[in-house]
């Protein structure tokens, strides 16, 4: 057998403990169940909740989004408090035309203090949010909300004796850009930090999704608050990984009852937000950078390559180790796709969709380098 060959064979072993040792990371199975807040919930006394919305130039998706979060069917006391993150739209007065909603205007940032935007809207929102609220609830202006969802996750923080909850949610796909590249994000979002490892209450592995985090409030506290990760661009995982470092146990997973209505119309939009953080995400690390795209291209592009070279060098092996690995990570993005509802026919479509998500890194590594790291509506990270 040839050297690539050899290699074939390497890589299909690598997708062999992919599939059947890394946590179970691409099963979908990790959910809250619907509806049992209702069922084990009456009689219970229900902790008040504070909603905190950090919005910038959002006029146009909160009349849609936030009546969903203010006619939850809660049995607790819910306060949903904005943040008008120095908007340029109307934001503040659009949230404010819905009732029920406490608008805080965003001040800029202390002097000689670098904080994340979202961040420094998430504090403000914290600052603001009444004493008594033992929940808060961190969620994105583009989120909306299945009626029973808090009842869910507070339930389910609660009965579980979890201290963060939170959920990844579905994101829209229904474009051709949405269809191809959404449903991977998710999924190597998940191989990156398996839901169940995190979900472990001794395990080292943290995360959350930042459309949908409800946090017991004095554990927040107790492991430094929101200035122990003023400066993080990716901060649901940062957040997540605070909690655990304190001791507190966390919980992450997927759902249909929390949506993202945002609309990425086209590949431009798409590329921002994964090129936004990715680099972020690598700790700013070249050796990370080309060890995360040569990793990219052997796992994900090798088997493809090795069965069509196999198959015209007439090299059985060759073949069938790539054949393999092609198979096996065509299987793994199955759960995925019915979680989107979208055909099994594009699994294997998954090695080009990685080398797209390849170059979004290295466009990320490029913009850091460029002073445009973290760029997002309009503002460089950190202004």
């Amino acid at each position: 057998m040839t050297g690539l060959g050899w290699v074939c064979v390497l890589v299909a072993v690598v997708w062999l403990y992919l599939v059947a040792v890394h946590g179970g990371y691409w099963l979908t199975s990790q959910r809250l169940p619907i509806g049992a807040a209702g069922a084990g919930g009456a009689g219970a006394v229900w902790p008040r909740v504070a909603a905190i919305v950090p919005a910038r130039n959002e006029a146009d998706m909160l009349p849609v989004t936030l009546p969903t979060l203010l006619g939850q069917d809660y049995p607790g006391v819910l306060e949903v408090i904005v943040v008008d993150d120095r908007s340029e739209d109307g934001t503040g007065a659009a949230a404010a035309s819905l009732g029920g909603v406490r608008v805080i205007a965003g001040k800029p940032q202390p002097e000689g203090e670098r904080w994340a935007g979202k961040v420094w809207a998430m504090m403000q929102g914290l600052a603001a949010a009444p004493g008594g609220a033992e929940y808060l609830l961190f969620t994105d202006a583009d989120i909306a909300w299945e009626p029973g969802a808090l009842a869910d996750l507070v339930a389910a923080a609660r009965d579980d004796e979890r201290d963060m909850v939170s959920q990844m949610a579905l994101l829209r796909a229904r474009t051709g850009w949405e269809r191809l590249l959404v449903p991977a994000f998710v999924y190597f979002f998940a191989q990156l930090y398996p839901f169940r490892r995190v979900n472990r209450r001794r395990g080292r592995t943290a995360a959350a999704a930042g459309g949908c985090m409800l946090i017991r409030r004095s554990v927040l506290e107790r492991a430094g608050g929101l200035a122990m990760i003023k400066g993080a661009l990716i901060d649901d995982v940062a957040l997540g990984q605070l909690i655990k470092r304190a001791g507190g146990s966390t919980w992450l997973g997927l759902t249909t009852e929390v949506r993202s209505v945002r609309p990425y119309e086209g590949l431009a939009s798409l590329w921002q937000m994964v090129a936004r953080s990715a680099y972020t995400q690598l700790r700013y690390r070249p050796l990370l950078l080309a060890g995360t795209i040569i990793g990219l291209l052997l796992i994900y592009v090798l088997p493809p390559a090795g069965l069509i070279a196999g198959l015209a060098g007439a090299n059985a092996l060759t073949a069938l180790a790539g054949g393999a690995g092609w198979l096996l990570m065509s299987v793994s993005f199955l759960p995925m796709l019915a979680l989107y509802r979208l055909s099994p026919l594009r699994a294997p479509t998954l090695p080009f969709i990685a080398v797209l998500y390849a170059a979004m890194t290295l466009d990320s590594a490029r913009r850091h380098y460029a002073g445009r790291g973290g760029e997002w509506k309009g503002r460089i990270a950190g202004i």
